[in-house]
Order: C-alpha cells, then structure tokens, then sequence
C-alpha cells in the first residue's frame, strides 16, 4: 500500500510479501503525519521509530542508485516469518526502478569512426579508456595497436587526441561528434577496405559462421539490452521528446542497435565485389532472418528484412536472379510478416501466436503509443481521460509481458565466442549515398 505526500511510504501488511516496508519521517514532519503512520504500524508490520542513519554509501556518484537494507525481525518475536526490505530511493531518480542489467558498470555501443563514412560499433563499459579501446580495435582489424591512435574530432572541426588512459565517455569529452581511429605516421583517417584482397577476405570470414549461431548472437545482444527497459521509459520517450535521454537509455539503445543491424546487411552485401559470393551473403542474410524469428527476436527480424528490401541492395537484378527458388520463396514469406498493410496485421498475428520471452518490434509499438497519445485528448472538461491512460498502460505493459515466460526465464542461449565477438564489433557504412555509390559500382545503370 502506498501514497505520495511529499514522501514515499510503502507497508507490507502480508507476511508472504517478499519486499516489505518503508517509511522515512524526518524531524521537521508534522506530528499528525507520524501518528497517522504509528496507527498503521499493526501486525505484520515493522516501524522504525529512529531512522536517522542511512546506509553508508561507497562512492560519491552511489547518489543515483537505489539502496537496499534488509531488516530481519528477532527470531523470538511474533513477527518472526516476516521481514521488511527497504528501499531508499534518491529523489531525484525515484522514477525510474533498476531492472535487469543496469548496473554502476553498464555498457554502451561506442562507435569509432575508420573512414569518414563507415565505423565499427562496439560494446564496451562506460569507464572505457583509450588504450582498451584502441586494443580492441586493433585486435578486430588485425592491424599493430603501436601504429594506431584515438581522435575526437568535435562538430566545429576541432582535434582532440586521446591519451591511452583518457576515458572515452567523460564529461570532458561531451562535445565531441565522433571518435576516429588514425594512424600515428599519417595522422588521417584509416581506409581498411580499399584492398580488393581485404574486401574477399572480409566476405569469406562473414560466409564461413553459422547462421544459427549469428542469429544466437544477435538475439543475445538485443536481449541483454531489451530486458533492461522499464516501461516507463516508453512513456517518458512519447510524452517528453525534449525531456533528457538518461529516463529512455535502455530503448534508445535497442533503437540504435535495430538501425546498425539494418545498416550493417547494407555493408556487407555492398562491399562484396564478386557476385558468386554475393549471392551466398544474401541466401545467409535470409537464413539468419529466419532464425531470429525462430527465436522470437522480431526487432532483429525486421531489421535484416528491411536492410535486404532497401532501394540500394534490392536493385541488384543480376544478384537476386541467382538467388535459388527456395530461398525466393522463404524471403517472399518472411517479407509478409513485416507489410504494413491494415496496420501491421500479419506481424501482429504473428507475434500474438509466439510465447514469451520474445522481443518485440519497437518501432511499431511506439508508433502505436504515439498514436494514442495524440489521437486523444488527455482532459475532457478538466477531468482526466481515463480511457486514454487505460490504453496506453495496455500497450506499454507489453514490455513486462515479453520480458519473462511463467517460470520468469530470459530468451539468452549459448553462443559461440567467435561469432559473439563478430557481432558486438559490427562494420557499418552509414552514408546513404556511398551505399549507392558502392550498389552502381557493383552493377552499373543500363
């Protein structure tokens, strides 16, 4: 049971309940307010009479974390089978519940720029520095980690050089817009894949994984994300677009991370110069996709479909003509889930038909709370539109839904360390026009 008034008061009046009460009271409270709370304090209910002391806290930074101390009742007392958890949450954060993996040490997708149109997106912790990065990169691309270095090049132009123990996402780092990884003897931006032989050795490395294992890894990698979105997030991103990204991380992330997956079918098929083997990525492309939705990782699934069906892959007619009939037709099947038409209505049956935990497409489901949103009005009369709230608690409780089956288990299966590392590190041409360049080059106009 609990009410706002001005504090927060949580009383567990059940023994079988596993988090129990809170109540903070400071000197300065009224005394109503505290007999109110006195009278409350009945069976199955501890008080703390003196709660002066908080829980030490480790870090100056531990300010943002929830808090949690455990109080067990004395053994001899009647309340001995209950025991009271609670909680103390900063004010300033109470808005937002830890869920899944957010943890002091989370990781974000850094993106490090090695030509002026492609980069490569890694996941790395927050605290990262330069020379891990720089070692990372370094093993990924196989070139000497003694050769290169880090560069911030910020927005107005300006070139800032990173020393190998500089940490990558500081607040003096802030205004940088990209991150390039250059050579010491040059100082310019690295161009990997202008060597034929590196663009056939990068295509043979792609076709020689396991699409079951690729689909693993994806599903793996969108799941450590997904599970750690609360649901408020998708309130606060629909209703306070200009409101600060801290409240809407986790979903901003899986955004991000649906875009580089499109982005990335893109990059693969279009830097493969020899049409055998680019017909063999594409029949890979529609296997992992297959996949995906066989582990009920629709956001990934739409996304490989999507970076297939784009103007600049889907107009290589001498490429899809030697695609078999087989692999034809199963694309033809897994393009229907993703029509649009009537509203989406063959993903959502589809979608309705798999059991949970299963990772929805995002996008859809915020096109579906913004529709909400700005198709009803939030007051009628100076009362509150009930129904509006109703439905937009419907679709947002979807999340909750997805995240656990009934025996509260992930999605996350083994996966291969090889194909894992592939895909944490993934190469991306993000320029649309260079991805049209490259699609010309490969079969040029009639």
């Amino acid at each position: 049971m609990s009410w706002d008034c001005g504090l927060r008061y949580m009383f567990s009046v059940s023994p079988a309940l596993q988090q129990g009460s809170m109540c903070i009271l400071h000197d300065k409270e009224d005394l109503s307010r505290l007999e109110m709370v006195q009278r409350l304090a009945k069976d199955g209910c501890r008080f703390l009479q003196n709660h002066s002391k908080g829980p030490e806290r480790t870090c100056e930074q531990s300010h943002n974390c929830v808090y949690e101390m455990i109080l067990t009742v004395d053994e001899y007392s009647p309340q001995r089978k209950s025991k009271a958890l609670f909680h103390q949450l900063s004010l300033k954060e109470n808005g937002l519940q830890s869920r899944g993996t957010q943890r002091e040490t989370k990781e974000v997708l850094c993106h490090v720029y090695i030509t002026m149109d492609s980069y490569l997106s890694m996941r790395v912790h927050a605290g990262v520095v330069a020379q891990e990065l720089l070692q990372a990169m370094a093993e990924r691309m196989d070139v000497p980690q003694g050769e290169l270095v880090l560069v911030a090049v910020t927005y107005p132009g300006g070139r800032l050089l990173l020393q190998p123990q500089d940490r990558v996402f500081s607040d003096s780092l802030r205004p940088v817009g990209r991150l390039h990884m250059c050579r010491k003897d040059l100082g310019e931006v690295l161009y990997p894949f202008t060597d034929n032989s590196e663009l056939q050795q990068r295509t043979v490395r792609m076709l020689s994984l396991n699409t079951w294992d690729v689909a693993v890894a994806l599903t793996n990698f969108d799941w450590t994300i997904f599970d750690s979105i609360h649901e408020q997030e998708l309130v606060y991103f629909t209703f306070s677009r200009h409101a600060s990204s801290k409240h809407t991380v986790a979903l901003e992330l899986l955004l991000q991370r649906c875009n580089e997956v499109q982005l990335w079918v893109m990059t693969e098929v279009l830097l493969c110069p020899m049409l055998c083997k680019r017909v063999q990525l594409i029949k890979k492309f529609i296997k992992i996709a297959a996949h995906c939705k066989a582990q009920r990782n629709l956001n990934c699934f739409f996304a490989i479909i999507m970076g297939l069906n784009v103007a600049a892959v889907s107009r290589l007619s001498q490429t899809w003509e030697k695609i078999p009939g087989k692999f034809k037709k199963l694309f033809s099947e897994l393009e229907t889930v993703t029509d649009p038409s009537l509203n989406h209505k063959a993903y959502r049956d589809s979608f309705k038909k798999m059991k949970a935990p299963k990772i929805p497409f995002l996008p859809l489901l915020l096109k579906d709370i913004t529709f909400i949103h700005e198709g009803n009005k939030t007051f009628h009369d100076n009362l509150v539109n009930f129904e509006k709230l109703h439905m937009i608690a419907d679709a947002v409780r979807l999340i909750r839904q997805c995240q656990k089956d009934h025996m509260g288990n992930g999605i996350t299966q083994k996966s291969s360390s090889e194909v894992q590392a592939y895909i944490d590190y993934l190469h991306i041409i993000d320029n649309q026009q260079i991805l049209f360049e490259l699609s010309h080059r490969l079969e040029p106009r009639n």
